[in-house]
């Protein structure tokens, strides 16, 4: 057998699964977005990596689309064709966008993806704008597709995940002004219910999307979604562990970052309920901002407490309740390796 051919029967990689669907995908996204006005079909171009201020077409990165992937693979893995997720692929992507156009400017975080962010380049009404428009376009993209009959459901699904993704970005929020200690502190339960709100909400619907406009049953597609929030769950303490310990090289964020930010993730809840965690909890309550030693001994701090360890350690927990949930479903085989393939490397943030 010559190597060529033992290449074509290699398993893809994920980042091989994830072109092969954004090439699928990427033609609705434009049809979409060509139908609306077309100053907002440049801010949504632009929210969504398509093109640059004035519409000129981009010249960096578009962005993984981990979202129209699990869509498409959804579909496949429910015995349907790529092209039948395509819809939900397209729906997802869209208020996943929404929401981070929106989050940008609540955080007043002025850069997203090494690029202004939308509020920035454009304005703050102008981009509210934009996202208002996303979202309708995301429910219009459900109740056109194909297999109309289940327009419906898939309505449901997604403004379900939405209303989930609201209540966790709400939570997120709120927790930055509860005490790092205390009867009021933010437990563990807590950040694991908004993690899977905030981010795990849209990666099950994602799945879930896919599986019903493939005409799967309703317990194919629960499967799925359950199994794409708890992807979501570890998906965030990945991102937890990388915005203190994460190289900057590939984070893009400076070392220790979320610590300088007194954000409350769950490598520092952890800690702050370690025995002897008096130290920690003084440098994070200090009126003063942490400087480059306070940030690394807190770090330090944190690590020893065991709470990078038992961040990890639920993280493969949530990502083995992810497989166990596949493994338990009537699935597609090659589409379900496909599933695995990705949502391990998601997980590791390997991708």
């Amino acid at each position: 057998m010559t190597p060529a051919v033992t290449a074509l029967q290699s398993p893809p990689t994920a980042p091989q699964i994830l072109r092969r669907c954004r090439d699928l995908v990427a033609p609705a996204l434009a049809e979409a977005i060509g139908g609306l006005h077309p100053w907002v079909a440049e801010m949504a171009g632009y929210a969504l990596g398509r093109c640059e201020v004035g519409g000129a077409p981009a010249t960096h990165s578009q962005g993984k689309g981990v979202r129209q992937a699990l869509a498409v693979l959804g579909a496949e893995a429910a015995g349907g064709s790529g092209e039948a997720g395509v819809p939900g692929a397209v729906a997802v992507e869209f208020v996943h966008t929404f929401s981070l156009l929106h989050d940008d400017i609540m955080d007043g975080d002025a850069l997203r993806r090494g690029r202004p962010a939308v509020w920035k380049a454009y304005g703050t009404g102008p981009a509210v704008l934009a996202g208002d428009a996303l979202f309708a376009l995301a429910v219009e993209t459900l109740t056109v597709a194909p297999l109309a009959s289940h327009a419906a459901a898939a309505v449901r699904q997604l403004t379900t995940a939405l209303r989930d993704l609201v209540r966790g970005q709400a939570d997120d929020l709120l927790f930055a002004d509860r005490p790092w200690t205390g009867p009021e502190a933010v437990g563990a339960g807590e950040y694991a219910t908004m993690a899977e709100h905030k981010t795990g909400a849209l990666l099950g619907c994602a799945l879930a999307l896919g599986a019903q406009l493939a005409g799967a049953p309703r317990e194919t597609a629960t499967a799925l979604d359950r199994a794409g929030r708890h992807l979501g769950v570890a998906f965030q303490i990945a991102d937890d562990v990388l915005g203190i310990w994460g190289d900057p090289a590939v984070t893009g964020k400076p070392v220790h970052s979320d610590l300088r930010q007194g954000k409350k993730t769950l490598p520092v809840l952890v800690a702050l309920n370690a025995p002897g965690h008096s130290a920690l909890a003084g440098l994070l309550t200090s009126p003063v901002a942490l400087d480059d030693t306070g940030a690394r001994r807190a770090a330090a701090l944190v690590e020893r407490a065991g709470g990078r360890a038992t961040a990890l350690r639920e993280a493969r927990r949530h990502l083995a309740a992810a497989h166990t949930l596949l493994a338990g479903a009537s699935l597609a085989p090659r589409a379900a390796d496909e599933l695995r393939t990705l949502l391990s490397s998601l997980a590791h943030r390997t991708i």
